[in-house]
């Protein structure tokens, strides 16, 4: 088996048949601090700066003393961006990651994720004093065309088997759009 990906295979694959095509449907970005407070506030503000959206805070499910968390407190914030923003945000994401990506991270849904140390490597991201410097997890869903049946509404239902997308197209999909390099 070759370490080369079949991208013109699938190219001609999605361009006889659509609906088959990825696309991104969110991008999540999670910031999880662990303290509440001030530490909260700044990641909110650098959060809104990178995305645009003001992002919700997380809460903690349990009490747990020995970190000094209790329930109901606030731990963390989160932001979810769907459409065409969420593909300009990724490839700034991206270019914080010099393009490379674990294929590991990659899950058997088409699914990935990636981790950002500092906001600062992100482009257009400047270092604010008063706010300092922190990470996030960006977790990317991907789907096809009709994976709303699964969100919908009234008559939910589940994706077929078929219909699913896969590591390997997901691969292929990154290493297309964005020019990713699977390490």
């Amino acid at each position: 088996m070759s370490n080369e990906l079949p991208i013109k295979e699938y190219n001609e694959k999605w361009t006889v048949q659509p609906m088959l095509r990825p696309k991104i449907g969110a991008v999540k970005i999670n910031c999880a601090l662990g303290v509440s407070g001030d530490p909260i506030t700044r990641a909110k503000a650098i959060i809104k700066d990178l995305t645009g959206q003001l992002p919700t805070e997380t809460i903690a499910k349990q009490t747990w003393r020995s970190f000094g968390i209790r329930k109901g407190q606030p731990v963390g914030v989160t932001v979810t961006i769907r459409g065409q923003p969420a593909y300009e945000l990724l490839m700034r994401l991206f270019h914080a990651k010099d393009y490379k990506l674990k294929v590991k991270s990659i899950d058997r849904a088409g699914n990935f994720g990636f981790g950002i140390n500092e906001h600062i490597d992100i482009p257009g991201m400047a270092y604010d004093p008063n706010l300092g410097i922190i990470g996030f997890d960006v977790l990317v869903q991907l789907e096809r065309a009709g994976y709303r049946v699964k969100r919908r509404r009234n008559q939910r239902r589940k994706v077929g088997g078929h219909h699913q997308l896969t590591k390997i197209e997901t691969q292929v999909f990154l290493k297309d759009n964005y020019g990713i390099e699977l390490i």
